[in-house]
């Protein structure tokens, strides 16, 4: 009678620890913003959703052990949208970082970051103005194009060098102008162009080598931005559907542990075993 009880126990118990990696993954996506104002929007779902599983959970754990016939209706009830919110938030996570990815380039380890490579919800989030504003405002101030520099003998490393680093989605689309716009390298975030040179990229006109410009306002930036999100979120995702998986079965065995739970309530009356129950009145005299 009481395994579903100490079963869900458990399983709550398990989605109590897995809730940790939740909040985990939320606060992560932050950092992967580069400051906590950049992609706010981005990790407060994943933390809300954490902080609910966590304290469901416990309610959960506590109605299964105490065999509590309103905890476990309180479970239930809470879990069920729980449930729903995190399968909402897996399926948009999916569908807005669908498409897009870097481009490869020739000789270079590096991958090209382009803008109309991506579409939809998230793309038109980040790309509207006064939001790009923000993000990039984000970007400028964590130095992470300035943390880029690297010297061989007190010089900056050289081209060749630069070439077979593996840059992040937005050290490549933001911290270096394209490929394709032909500058000259001078060191990692300063590059230079020459007479005569054609400008096949819009973002080549907006490359500036001033240390607060550099290519903060391109559209390669925002594509970086975006495939950089679209890497976070698609790691997050995978704990997401491990832990959807267990929250579905605690969800189904919790069921079966509350109505175990209103048996007992409805034919166990307190100071009264079953056994003696079923037993005639006479038994007793």
């Amino acid at each position: 009678m009481r395994t579903s009880n100490h079963l869900i126990g458990l399983l709550n118990f398990l989605t109590f620890v897995l809730s940790i990696p939740i909040l985990a993954g939320g606060i992560w996506l932050s950092t992967q913003a580069n400051s906590t104002e950049c992609l706010r929007f981005l990790q407060w779902p994943l933390i809300i959703i954490g902080v609910a599983i966590m304290v469901v959970s416990l309610a959960g754990f506590a109605g299964a052990c105490y065999r509590n016939t309103f905890l476990m209706w309180l479970y239930l009830f809470v879990m069920f949208f729980v449930i729903v919110a995190l399968i909402v938030f897996i399926v948009f996570a999916y569908a807005v970082t669908d498409k897009g990815s870097g481009r490869t380039v020739p000789s270079r380890a590096y991958l090209d970051y382009y803008l109309q490579d991506y579409s939809g919800w998230l793309k038109d989030r980040v790309a509207e103005e006064s939001y790009w504003g923000k993000i990039s405002s984000c970007i400028r101030d964590s130095r992470v194009c300035r943390k880029m520099g690297r010297t061989v003998g007190g010089v900056p490393e050289t081209v060749e060098m630069f070439n077979l680093r593996k840059l992040s989605p937005i050290e490549s689309g933001c911290c270096k102008p394209p490929t394709d716009c032909g500058f000259v390298y001078q060191n990692e975030t300063v590059w230079t162009g020459f007479e005569g040179m054609v400008l096949v990229n819009p973002d080549c006109t907006k490359w500036n080598s001033d240390q607060t410009l550099l290519c903060y306002d391109c559209n390669s930036c925002k594509a970086g931005v975006l495939a950089s999100v679209k890497r976070s979120w698609r790691k997050v995702s995978v704990i997401n559907i491990v832990v959807l998986i267990i929250l579905v079965i605690a969800y189904v065995i919790g069921i079966a542990a509350f109505r175990n739970n209103r048996r007992i309530d409805n034919e166990e009356p307190s100071g009264e075993a079953r056994m003696e129950k079923a037993r005639p009145s006479w038994i007793h005299s």
